[in-house]
């Protein structure tokens, strides 16, 4: 059921005139403070060092993780691959800047295991499979938990081999950037038809994206209103056009039907 509060902000026009893409589920969980991620039968909401495992139909809560904050102070995205749950993970804000990759039983949501990258080239905000590859961004930022000399314009798409090494680098637009400040891609997930979509840290849009012909600069194709703000996203396998994602002011998870806005090419 959508609130009267949720139904008002599907006719809302944003700032550039366009409505917000329209809801279709909402799901309440108090763990949706950096992202969700989605199976197509359950979605999994994400804090910094907590997970929780909810029902799509009908919205229960299946099982919970939670790990000791010293060794897991920023989970910020997580995506399904196979029978993990595979999350993006950092030691935001602290500096200098480390990242990880953990893993969880898809059932349990047990810890089974960890990939570190130490310190290397930001935090690690990403992290999705794609075409035989893992893509991950790896953010910096203007204000808090940004390095000395370095502004959200160092912040870089890399597309990895299977075992996580670096194959090739992307920067993102100037004009995305501008709008991410002073923060830098919280959430991104590859669609069905190319494109990744990119979220920010809060404002209420998604921006598809596209790999460049030539160069280094990811080139932007849509920007798109949505009545969540920013952080971790992520599209529903079993409902091609649909995205989650969070409004962590209301402790929701969002599905948000994209299909309009995915056919304006």
């Amino acid at each position: 059921m959508v609130s009267r509060a949720a139904a008002l902000a599907l006719v809302a026009l944003t700032a550039a005139g366009e409505p917000a893409a329209p809801m279709v589920k909402r799901i309440a969980a108090d763990e949706a403070r950096q992202g969700v991620a989605s199976d197509g039968v359950h979605v999994y909401a994400i804090d910094n060092n907590r997970i929780a495992k909810y029902r799509i139909a009908d919205g229960q809560r299946l099982a919970g993780w939670e790990g000791p904050r010293a060794l897991f102070p920023h989970i910020n995205s997580c995506t399904v691959v196979s029978r993990e749950l595979v999350c993006a993970a950092s030691n935001h804000s602290d500096v200098p800047q480390t990242s990880s990759i953990e893993f969880f039983d898809l059932r349990s949501l047990k810890h089974i295991r960890s990939h570190s990258f130490g310190i290397t080239e930001g935090s690690l905000t990403v992290l999705d499979q794609h075409q035989g590859a893992w893509w991950a961004v790896f953010a910096h930022y203007d204000a808090r938990g940004g390095e000395p000399g370095k502004d959200n314009r160092y912040s870089q798409l890399v597309r990895l081999d299977q075992a996580f090494r670096p194959l090739q680098r992307w920067v993102f637009p100037p004009d995305v950037l501008a709008l991410m400040k002073p923060h830098s891609a919280s959430g991104a997930s590859w669609s069905a038809d190319g494109r990744l979509a990119v979220s920010g840290h809060d404002r209420a849009e998604i921006y598809l994206l596209r790999l460049p012909s030539a160069g280094s600069v990811l080139e932007l194709d849509a920007t798109v209103p949505v009545s969540t703000e920013g952080q971790a996203i992520d599209w529903d396998p079993r409902h091609p056009g649909h995205i989650w994602s969070i409004s962590r002011k209301e402790r929701v998870m969002v599905k948000t039907d994209f299909g309009a806005a995915l056919n304006r090419k």
